[in-house]
């Protein structure tokens, strides 16, 4: 079931429910109202005609024929009046009697006063009336048609009028939910149109800044976010095809040209380096991958763990003298620790060597003398790391792009790479809360620095 129509449906039966209630109130107040007016109207017309008897002396054969040439006599005021023995003084109609009164009803009656009661759909009032020093006790029967009349067309016209007016709620429900929903449904058939080839198209906002206008915008927004995912899975995807090629192709011609015609051993030794040359690269650039692919990871899928980061440093450093040996790396202490805190943040160490030794290296590849340094400074909330070099520098423009992935400055020429290393060190240290800025100038040297949080 659709929305609009559990809409258009739960406000019918609210409304329908209200309906129903006050049809209910009306139609047993009307009832009630009607029952004690007929009781009152019934007392009012036994004591008048006990004033005829008792007061203006009118003979009871005069009254009885009132009472039977009145029109609809059936349905007329039965009255009978006793003294408080049960001695029958005056009865409208003997021979019918529908009250058929007992000295028990009699007794009850001089008890109560007043007593009232249905005898099937007629009414019937009981009531002590003193008069002259005299007690007497009158009874009355009718029924009410009249009354019944107008309740039984009040009970139709309420039920002719809730089935009614449930159907036109369910109309104009229908009609404002779907009004209040087009924007909901607009929104469907746009989505429909989006595919990985058009994610460029986005949502309209509308005027109104109500909730659906929200769904709109977080909806762009995760537009934007998947948009810009695959425009970057395209250019990695491009990007590592164009790396990938560069060694393979190189490694194939030089086996290719070993193997056309007979050679000298020096030859064919020169073309092995060649390849395994060719074949280092390829490793390389996988280990960069699938370090890359880690940081990309969302939050919850890699372990974090509390880390002292001296000692992630150290063995940052020693993984990168082992891997580029002859290089010089020195680690700087900038004061003095008061606290473990101050040093301890939460991650993951493998990721966090990788950030480190990327930066280790390049310091050391771009720099004449293979030296690099790392300096540490500790304060309550963070912990900041400068790695510095004195090597050739990043040139100003430059600067902006050197975190993009495969990204190759004018420094190419000076060392191998494939580009990933500083994309991947801003991914790792991102992922763990931090920053990472860099500030260098042409035969300058460069400075990373990096500030990460405490636990």
């Amino acid at each position: 079931m659709t929305i609009r129509n559990k809409l258009t449906l739960l406000f019918t039966s609210i409304i329908a429910t209200l309906l129903l209630a006050f049809a209910s109130v009306v139609y047993f107040s009307f009832s009630k109202n009607r029952e004690n007016e007929y009781y009152n109207s019934l007392r009012h017309t036994a004591i008048n005609k006990a004033n005829l008897l008792l007061d203006a002396k009118v003979a009871p054969s005069v009254l009885q024929l009132i009472y039977r040439k009145a029109e609809n006599s059936l349905f007329k005021e039965e009255v009978a009046i006793y003294d408080t023995s049960f001695n029958l003084l005056y009865h409208d109609a003997v021979d019918i009697d529908q009250v058929k009164e007992t000295r028990r009803m009699i007794d009850e009656i001089v008890k109560k006063k007043e007593i009232r009661f249905y005898q099937g759909e007629m009414q019937v009032v009981g009531i002590f009336y003193h008069h002259h020093n005299q007690d007497y006790v009158i009874t009355a029967i009718a029924n009410d048609q009249g009354g019944y009349v107008k309740l039984r067309n009040l009970k139709y016209t309420l039920i002719i009028s809730f089935f009614v007016a449930v159907f036109l709620i369910y109309i104009a429900g229908h009609v404002f939910s779907s009004k209040a929903l087009k924007p909901v449904s607009d929104m469907v058939d746009k989505v429909e149109e989006i595919t990985a080839t058009n994610l460029d198209l986005r949502i309209d906002i509308g005027k109104e800044k109500d909730e659906i206008g929200e769904l709109a915008v977080t909806f762009n927004e995760m537009l934007n976010r998947l948009e810009k995912s695959f425009d970057a899975q395209k250019e990695f995807v491009s990007n590592i095809s164009h790396e990938l090629r560069t060694p393979l192709t190189a490694m194939l011609t030089e086996l290719q040209v070993a193997v056309e015609k007979e050679r000298s051993n020096e030859s064919y030794k020169a073309s092995i380096h060649h390849a395994i040359s060719d074949a280092q690269k390829l490793v390389r650039l996988s280990n960069s991958l699938l370090d890359l692919a880690k940081a990309n990871y969302d939050h919850t899928e890699i372990a974090f763990r509390e880390l002292r980061l001296d000692e992630v440093i150290l063995d940052a450093r020693n993984d990168a003298l082992h891997d580029q040996p002859g290089s010089k790396i020195n680690i700087l202490f900038e004061g003095e620790m008061d606290d473990d805190n101050d040093v301890s943040v939460r991650g993951n160490e493998y990721l966090l060597k990788v950030a480190f030794i990327n930066l280790m290296e390049n310091g050391c590849k771009f720099s004449a003398d293979r030296e690099t340094s790392v300096a540490i400074s500790y304060f309550k909330d963070k912990t900041i790391l400068h790695f510095r070099d004195k090597g050739i520098g990043i040139a100003e423009p430059e600067l902006q792009h050197i975190f993009d992935a495969f990204y190759r400055g004018g420094n190419q020429q000076f060392a191998g790479g494939n580009g990933i290393g500083l994309s991947l060190t801003k991914k790792i240290i991102e992922l763990h809360k931090g920053s990472i800025s860099v500030a260098s100038g042409i035969n300058e040297g460069t400075t990373f620095t990096i500030e990460l949080p405490h636990l």
